[in-house]
């Protein structure tokens, strides 16, 4: 069986004197989409900073493809060469084209030279719904484009997994549906994902499995019908009983 592509043993992380995560134990495979759910707050987004070093881990440890990267003498920029982080806002260059904006990565960390870059970013825009749109710059595109434009920047440089940190959360509900697809069409693809997300419906319908948090730590894991259907911890059962009053689920 062949290693994990991502495996964190025993993570902790504090801000002053709050615990954000507490021991954290979570192990993708190759190919695997794994969500992470819990309420605002429980530690969803500061476990992908920590995995992509955007923040400083004070225990434990992440592998990615069996090698330590969480070791001081690990340089951060290599391993974000072989990770793509998709936030919350959309975090493209304003001066720069959509085209520019997907290529530019690839191209400055040698992952593939800028011809090859730019036929590769012509075709994921073209494949997922922005042909056309190349030389236009963010601001003329809609939201939910410009998310899609930062999906494809993530996947244009073939990394080794994606980190999605509630790609939809900044968005009007009419954009989401696109963006959600968007994301369903690289996991089809067999790309490795960790996927941060307050998206119910998305979460059951592309996860592999579900891992909750709650209070830093994950409770629960299993697959979307598991957990979400026959959660087992009372925290997890409290938490589904919010959202299905909400209407959320």
């Amino acid at each position: 069986m062949s290693s994990p592509v991502l495996e964190i043993e025993g993570v902790t992380k504090s801000f002053g004197d709050r615990l954000v995560l507490d021991g954290i134990d979570l192990s993708i495979s190759e190919h695997e989409a794994v969500a992470l759910i819990g309420a605002s707050g429980s530690g969803k987004s500061t476990l992908l900073r920590c995995i992509d070093l955007l923040e400083e881990i004070d225990d434990g440890d992440i592998y990615l493809d069996g090698e330590v990267i969480t070791d001081p003498a690990v340089n951060p920029v290599s391993v974000r060469r072989r990770l793509g982080f998709v936030f919350q806002a959309f975090n493209l260059f304003p001066h720069m084209s959509v085209l520019d904006n997907v290529t530019l990565g690839a191209v400055r960390s040698g992952a593939m030279p800028k011809q090859e870059a730019t036929d590769r970013g012509r075709e994921l825009l073209d494949r997922f719904g922005l042909g056309g749109r190349e030389a236009d710059r963010p601001d003329q595109l809609s939201g939910g484009q410009q998310q899609r434009v930062a999906l494809v920047r993530a996947f244009a440089s073939r990394p080794r997994a994606l980190l999605l940190d509630e790609v939809t959360s900044a968005l009007d509900p009419e954009l989401v549906g696109d963006v959600l697809e968007a994301v369903r069409e690289m996991k089809d693809e067999g790309m490795t994902m960790i996927i941060a997300t307050h998206e119910m419906t998305f979460a059951r319908e592309v996860a592999d499995r579900i891992a909750f948090l709650h209070e830093g730590r994950i409770v629960e894991t299993g697959t979307p019908a598991k957990v979400m259907d026959s959660p087992e911890r009372p925290e997890t059962q409290r938490f589904l009983r919010r959202l299905l009053a909400g209407g959320r689920i």
